[in-house]
C-alpha cells in the first residue's frame, strides 16, 4: 500500500484534513478519500479506485499547506523587506512540501519503469555471474497449449490463470478471474484437493482435457500453486464438507516433507506439481527432489500417475501440463468376450471330429 502510494500518504491526510476545513466545498472529495482508502485496505485491487481520490486528496493538502506557509513569504516580498523577520520558518516548510513532491515524481518514475513496464508472465533473475536472466515459461507453455491442443480443448487450472490462458491460448478454462460462481471454484479445488481417481473422476465430469499447475520449487518461484494451496483447499472445504484443512497439516504444520499427512502427499496437486521432481537435483551438494521455496526434500517420491499422463513442462519447470487421460478402451475386451462365445457355439472342425473319434476307440 506505502509503496504505491510513498509521500502522497501523509498529503492525503493532510488533504482530508484540508477538505474537513472547507466542508461545504468539498464533502464530496473528503467522502470518496475516506471510502476509497478504507475499500483499498480491503481488497488490494481497489487500489485503482483509489487512484484518483489519492491524486486529489493530495493537490489538496500540499495546497493548503503551500498557501499557508507562501503568505508570509509574499507579504514580506510585498512590504520589500519592511517587514521585521524574514519568515524562515515558511521558507523551510515550502522546501520541505517542494522536496517531497519532487521524491514522489522521482519515486513514480522508477516505479513505473521498474514495476509496471514488466509484464506478469516474463520474469528477470540474476544468474550466479550476475547477469540477468530472462525466465519466459509462461508465454511458452501458453504458446504450446496454442499449437498442439484442439480448439476446443478445455483447460482446468486455478483461477488466477485464467484470463491469461485464454488471451495467450485462445483455450477455454473453467474458472478465471471473473467466475463469481463460489461453488465452480470450489469444484476445481477439491480436485486439486483430492486424491487421483475422485480428481479423475471430477475432470471427466466437468470434461476436462487438460491440467495445468503451476510449480516454483526449481526456479525458486514462491507464488507457485503448492504456496496457493491451502486457499483451494479451503474454498473447496467451504462447499464440500469431505475437504478438511487440518488433513493437509503435517504435525501441525503446512509442509511438504517426508511429515506431510499422507491426504498431502497424495493429493493431486502434489503429485502433478513434483511428479519427476526426485530426480532433479536443484543444487550443488542438495539431495534430489529438493524443494527451493519449501526449503525441504519432497517426502512422497517414485510414484506413477494412473490417470493423467506428462504433456509439457517448462524449460525451469514453472508451468507443468497434463494430460486427461481417456478411459480405458474395452473394445478388446469386448472382442474376446464375443470371440469365446462364438468358439463355444461353433460347428467342430474335421480335426477336432478326428481327435475325439481315436479317444473313443482308445477307451473301447
Amino acid at each position: 500500500f506505502f509503496f504505491f502510494k510513498q509521500k502522497t500518504a501523509y498529503e492525503i491526510s493532510l488533504g482530508l484534513v484540508g477538505s474537513e476545513m472547507c466542508i461545504r466545498d468539498r464533502i464530496f472529495v473528503a467522502l470518496y478519500g475516506v471510502l476509497a482508502i478504507y475499500f483499498s485496505c480491503v481488497m488490494i485491487r481497489l487500489m485503482l479506485v483509489l487512484a484518483p481520490a489519492a491524486c486529489v486528496l493530495a493537490a489538496i493538502g500540499a495546497s493548503e499547506i503551500l498557501q499557508k506557509l507562501t503568505k508570509s513569504i509574499r507579504e514580506y516580498i510585498t512590504s520589500k523587506g519592511e517587514a521585521n523577520t524574514l519568515p524562515d520558518l515558511a521558507i523551510v516548510g515550502t522546501v520541505i512540501i517542494s522536496t517531497l513532491c519532487f521524491l514522489f515524481l522521482i519515486h513514480s518514475t522508477w516505479t513505473g519503469a521498474e514495476a509496471y513496464s514488466s509484464p506478469s508472465v516474463i520474469m528477470a533473475a540474476k544468474k550466479p555471474t550476475g547477469g540477468k536472466e530472462i525466465i519466459d515459461d509462461y508465454r511458452e507453455a501458453y504458446y504450446w497449449l496454442r499449437q498442439n491442443t484442439p480448439e476446443d480443448a478445455k483447460i482446468m487450472s486455478w483461477w488466477d490463470y485464467g484470463y491469461q490462458i485464454t488471451g495467450f491460448s485462445n483455450r477455454t478454462v473453467l474458472v478465471d478471474n471473473n467466475t463469481w460462481n463460489n461453488t465452480h471454484i470450489a469444484t476445481v479445488g477439491r480436485a486439486m484437493a483430492s486424491r487421483e481417481p475422485e480428481s479423475y473422476r471430477i475432470c471427466k465430469m466437468l470434461d476436462v482435457d487438460y491440467v495445468l499447475v503451476i510449480f516454483g520449487g526449481l526456479s525458486h518461484y514462491s507464488g507457485d500453486d503448492i504456496s496457493k494451496f491451502l486457499w483451494m483447499v479451503r474454498i473447496g472445504g467451504g462447499v464440500f464438507p469431505d475437504i478438511v484443512e487440518s488433513d493437509y497439516y503435517g504435525q501441525g504444520i503446512y509442509r511438504v516433507d517426508n511429515l506431510a499427512t499422507e491426504t498431502m502427499k497424495n493429493c493431486l496437486m502434489y503429485k502433478l506439481c513434483y511428479y519427476r521432481f526426485w530426480e532433479v537435483q536443484t543444487g550443488y551438494g542438495q539431495e534430489t527432489g529438493y524443494d527451493t521455496v519449501r526449503k525441504a526434500v519432497i517426502g512422497h517420491k517414485n510414484y506413477k500417475l494412473d490417470y493423467f499422463s506428462e504433456a509439457f513442462t517448462s524449460t525451469h519447470w514453472i508451468v507443468r501440463i497434463y494430460k486427461v487421460n481417456k478411459p480405458a478402451n474395452r473394445e478388446p475386451a469386448i472382442k474376446s468376450l464375443v470371440g469365446d462365445l462364438t468358439a463355444k457355439n461353433a460347428a467342430p472342425t474335421f480335426a477336432q471330429l478326428r481327435t475325439e473319434q481315436q479317444t473313443i476307440t482308445l477307451l473301447l
